[in-house]
């Protein structure tokens, strides 16, 4: 074993280690919090599937699966939120008195009425009449109003810079669901592979290293 790899290796597992604890010196407590999401249906308790579980202070979630089943690793305080579709949010705390490492609940959402604006419905003959017609409506004020700020050269500076002004699309949300889902397929049963103590990985990082390839791509 090279003495730098050995030397990196050491300093990481160490920087580890330290990251692993609180400003107070204390270990953090980690904990499994897992549940079930149920709703009150015609007097009946069903399951609510892909509700989406989310820590807001830390930006990362999970979804409770088609039989309302959920499971993500927190800390003590944490701010959890459920949201779904057609369910009123729901924000509950990770309670700070917990000695074990699991936690679970039964999390009941209500069921939220949503009242959609009117839509009229224009019989045009075709679509070219169609766009003719929508070339000439005219556009209420407040509309013109809120295109003008979603469209304006500082805020979209300003959300290039901080992604977290835009919230995750459906599609986002989906593939980051899918990508979990699959993670844990295939290593279920066993602990995932931390690449900080993958030999490969180390070899592959101080060649690149010894090769110069990080000094190439700073001068591209």
């Amino acid at each position: 074993m090279r003495p730098i790899f050995f030397l990196l290796f050491c300093l990481f597992a160490a920087a580890g280690l330290f990251a692993q604890e609180t400003e107070n010196g204390e270990a953090k407590k980690l904990i499994q919090f897992s549940g079930m999401v149920i709703t009150n249906m015609d007097g009946n308790m069903v399951p609510v599937p892909y509700a989406s579980i989310f820590l807001p202070d830390k930006r990362r979630g999970t979804y409770s699966d088609y039989r309302g089943f959920f499971t993500i690793v927190v800390e003590r305080g944490d701010v959890i939120r459920f949201n779904c579709i057609g369910f009123e949010p729901v924000t509950k705390t990770v309670p700070d008195t917990l000695t074990q490492d699991r936690y679970s609940i039964i999390q009941i959402m209500s069921q939220d009425t949503l009242t959609l604006p009117e839509v009229v419905i224009f019989p045009w003959p075709s679509r070219e009449h169609f766009k003719i017609e929508f070339l000439k409506m005219d556009v209420t004020p407040e509309l013109q109003r809120l295109a003008a700020e979603n469209l304006a050269n500082d805020y979209l500076a300003e959300a290039r810079k901080n992604p977290e002004m835009v919230p995750y699309s459906g599609r986002e949300s989906a593939n980051f669901y899918l990508r979990q889902q699959a993670r844990e397929y295939v290593y279920i049963g066993q602990t995932p592979p931390m690449n900080i103590f993958s030999p490969l990985a180390w070899a592959q990082f101080v060649k690149a290293w010894q090769n110069g390839d990080f000094k190439k791509k700073k001068k591209q």
